[in-house]
C-alpha cells in the first residue's frame, strides 16, 4: 500500500503542554488551516508533552471536521521518560512485541482514530531484537491498526538490523543546513537506495536559536537569499532541505498559522546551483571539497 504525504509534515510536538497548550478548538482551527494549505501530514509521539499531546490533538481533532482519509498521522513509540504518568524510575527504551502493540494502541485511543498511517520507533534500543518488533508490526498490519512501519534517529546498520525482518518506509532524522552528517555519513545515499523516504526533523536547525559563527555567516548569506528569492529565511532552508535528490520531506516545528502556510512556498522554490552550495558552504566555514 502507498503512502502519500504532505510535502511539509506538521510536526504537534509544540502544540500542547510543552509549548503552545493548545484547546481544542485552537487544534482544531490548526488543523483545518494546515489541511487547507496542503499540509496534511501530522507528526505525533507518544511522549509529546509528557504523554499528553496526543489525546488533546485528539479532542481537536474530533471537532475539526476534517475527514479522516484527508490526512495522515504518524506516531513513535519506544521512549519511556520519568515524566508525566508513566511513573518510570530511568529513561528508557521499551521495543517488546507487547509494548510495541499496548503503545500504538494506546496512539489510537488518544488521537480518536482506527489506524495510524506510519508507526515509527522514535531512537534505537541497543537490547531491541528485529523479530519481536517485526511480529508486533505484522499484528498491528494484520488488524489495520498501521499502514505503514519507519523508524526515528535510527543508523544505517541499526536499519539493516530492523530490515533483516519488516519493512522500512520512513526514518526520521535530524538534518538541517546546520546538521549535516547525513548527507556526509552516507545516511541519505543509503535511504535513496533502499527505497526508505527521509523526514527530517528540526529543518530550520540551530540557525535563530544559537549566536555561533556557523549561524552568523548562514544568516547573513540568508537575508540576501531572502531578498533574491522573495520568501523569507526558513523558506530558503526547507528548499535546500527539498532539493536534495533523496525527496527529504521536512518536519515543521512551528506552532504558527502563518509560518506554516509560508513554509508550503518552499515547493515552488528552486535555488540555484551554487546558492545551494553557498549554503553548505557557509554552513561548515570551508568551499567543499
Amino acid at each position: 500500500m502507498e503512502i502519500k504525504l504532505s510535502p511539509v509534515i506538521a510536526g504537534v510536538m509544540n502544540w500542547g503542554d510543552w509549548h503552545a497548550k493548545f484547546n481544542p478548538a485552537q487544534t482544531a482551527e490548526l488543523i483545518n488551516h494546515c489541511v487547507s494549505n496542503g499540509i496534511t501530514t501530522f507528526d505525533h509521539a507518544d511522549i509529546y508533552g509528557g504523554y499528553t499531546t496526543e489525546a488533546d490533538f485528539g479532542e481537536g481533532f474530533a471537532q475539526s471536521g476534517v475527514k479522516r482519509e484527508d490526512i495522515q498521522l504518524i506516531s513513535k513509540c519506544g521512549i519511556q521518560h520519568t515524566l508525566g504518568n508513566r511513573n518510570n524510575a530511568v529513561k528508557h527504551y521499551n521495543y517488546s512485541k507487547e509494548y510495541i502493540i499496548w503503545s500504538a494502541e494506546n496512539s489510537l485511543k488518544f488521537l480518536q482514530t482506527d489506524y495510524l498511517d506510519v508507526l515509527l520507533l522514535h531512537r534505537p534500543s541497543p537490547l531491541m531484537h528485529p523479530d519481536e518488533i517485526a511480529e508486533a508490526v505484522t499484528k498491528l498490519k494484520q488488524e489495520g491498526k498501521i499502514k505503514a512501519f519507519g523508524l526515528s534517529n535510527f543508523t544505517n546498520s541499526q536499519t539493516d538490523l530492523i530490515r533483516t525482518r519488516t519493512e522500512v518506509f520512513c526514518n526520521q532524522i535530524e538534518f538541517s543546513a546546520t546538521a549535516l552528517q547525513p548527507m556526509l555519513d552516507g545516511s541519505l545515499d543509503y535511504m535513496m537506495v533502499n527505497n526508505i523516504k527521509p523526514l527530517a526533523w528540526s529543518p530550520v536547525g540551530s540557525i535563530f536559536k544559537e549566536n555561533t559563527a556557523q549561524t552568523e555567516r548562514l544568516r547573513k548569506l540568508l537575508t540576501g537569499f531572502a531578498e533574491k528569492y522573495g520568501v523569507t529565511e526558513d523558506v530558503i532552508l526547507f528548499a535546500w532541505i527539498m532539493q536534495h535528490p533523496a525527496d527529504i520531506i521536512p518536519v515543521s516545528g512551528s506552532t504558527s498559522a502563518e509560518r506554516l502556510k509560508n513554509q508550503m512556498k518552499a515547493t515552488t522554490v528552486k535555488l540555484e546551483l551554487m546558492d545551494w552550495f553557498a549554503i553548505w558552504t557557509e554552513s561548515t566555514g570551508h568551499k567543499v571539497p
